[in-house]
Order: structure tokens, then sequence, then C-alpha cells
């Protein structure tokens, strides 16, 4: 299944005297997760996080410093955001490619509730505003180098708005699965990316 990748990311097997620490910590990461998903961010409780991964809260403080810091950790780990879109040889190939891993990570249980839950706080609190521009840099990062490749190829101007651009590639796929709950199909996102390659040749 294509959650399975996600899921893994918790289980990185550790070696030699690590192994109970490793443990341990990939236990916080899954009960975090948890809470979040419950609770939301501003009613999470560390408190909780750590009896749901059967440990004392000093657990969580040896690790990180602060609920924001273990926030920001977990997510990175979670993979959220979007990377490695390599050279495919054309724009609609690498379209596909990055819809298919986007799509592949907001079909996640936790995703699905923890994503929409982190633009809410960004919005009523700065706290956030860390976490949201690094989820922002990593996705848009991936993108930037997809938008030159395709300008080099020649497929895309070279006077195109990027950032334009960047907010177009994934508006229709995070629109349909978070907003609106909506399951996409693979031959959707077919149909998303001739879209997009029409539109991203427009502007």
């Amino acid at each position: 299944m294509e959650r399975k990748s996600i899921d893994e990311k918790f289980r990185r097997k550790p070696t030699g005297a690590a192994v109970m620490r490793s443990d341990l910590t990939d236990a916080l990461y899954r009960a975090f997760f948890e809470e979040w998903a419950e609770h939301g961010y501003t009613g999470l409780s560390l408190e909780r996080v750590a009896a749901r991964a059967g440990a004392g809260k000093a657990a969580i403080y040896r690790r990180w410093p602060s609920k924001l810091a273990i926030a920001s950790e977990a997510i990175e780990r979670l993979g959220l955001t979007l990377t490695d879109v390599s050279d495919r040889g054309g724009l609609a190939e690498e379209l596909e490619a990055y819809l298919l891993m986007m799509r592949r990570a907001l079909r996640h249980r936790l995703v699905r509730k923890i994503l929409p839950d982190i633009y809410a706080e960004g919005a009523r609190s700065s706290e956030l505003v860390p976490l949201l521009d690094k989820l922002a840099s990593g996705r848009r990062g991936a993108g930037v180098e997809m938008i030159e490749r395709a300008i080099a190829r020649g497929e895309l101007r070279k006077e195109i708005d990027r950032e334009l651009a960047l907010d177009l590639v994934p508006s229709a796929l995070y629109w349909g699965m978070i907003i609106v709950r909506r399951r996409i199909t693979r031959e959707q996102i077919g149909r998303q990316v001739v879209a997009l390659v029409a539109g991203l040749k427009a502007i």
C-alpha cells in the first residue's frame, strides 16, 4: 500500500546499545501524531504523549526542548515535505510524479487530520509559522527544480511567473483530498497534469 512507505519512517531499525532509546523515540513520534490528530496542536498534551508511548515526560525533554521542537522534527520525519522529484525527461512526467508523491502523503490517516490543523493554528498564532515555512520550503524547492528543468528543455517560458506556478501545481490535489475529502484516482491526477501543463505554458 502507498501508506506503508510513510509508516515505515517510524520504524528505523537501530543497532547496538541504542536499541531501547531508538524504539522509545519512535514510540514518542507515533504517540505525538496520534495525540495531535485527536486533540489538535493547541490541545496536545506532552504528558499524554509520554503516557501513550509508555514513558515519562522526561523522556520527551531529553530529546526535544519544547512541543514546537518535536512537532517540527516529527513533521519532517513523517515526510510531508515533497523532495527528490528527479529529472524524468519531460514536464508532464515530473508533474505526475510530484502529484503522486503528494497524494501518497495526503492519504495517510494522520496527515489528513494534522495538516489542516497546522494551517489553522498558523493563522491564529505565530508559533507554528516556522513549521509552515519548513513545509512550504521543502515543497516549493522541489517545484522550483522541476520548473527550471522544464525551462531548460524549452517546455516553459523563461518569463514564467514562478510563484504563481508553484501555487498552481499542488492546489487542486490539496483541495480535493483535504478540503472536500474526495478520493483522487491516478486517472484524475492524469487530467490534473494535462490542465497544469496547459496552464503553466500560459503564465
